[in-house]
């Protein structure tokens, strides 16, 4: 059984800092895309940072210069580093991976199961 769990969320002041994890489990060959969304009250969930197979990272603009996503492949576990946070990075962050699955080979799709940041003034 294939998983991601999600971990490192949590209540912080602004201007404060938060790492979140997403540690997957079970019969994993290799990584392919991953990334972290978020989704707040009422609003659509969006990308707040991709990185590919290959290394290479993407970030909204909104986040740029603030957030790093990483990966530790021993480890099978990526990372998101929130820096300078502020208010409007209150939601839920999800995390999601491209995983190539033992036996075959064959890649899916997998969402974690979501944690919460809360930003305060």
């Amino acid at each position: 059984q294939v998983q991601l769990v999600e971990s490192g969320g949590g209540l912080v002041q602004a201007g404060g800092s938060l790492r979140l994890s997403c540690a997957a489990s079970g019969s994993i060959a290799s990584f392919g895309a991953m990334g972290w969304y978020r989704q707040a009250p009422g609003k659509q969930r969006e990308l707040v940072a991709a990185l590919s197979g290959g290394g290479t990272t993407n970030y909204a603009d909104s986040v740029m210069g603030r957030f790093t996503i990483s990966r530790d492949n021993a480890k099978k576990t990526v990372y998101l580093q929130m820096n300078s946070l502020k208010p409007e990075d209150t939601a839920v962050y999800y995390c999601n991976a491209n995983l190539i699955i033992n036996p075959f080979g064959r890649q899916y799709n997998y969402w974690g199961q979501g944690t919460q940041v809360t930003v305060s003034l």
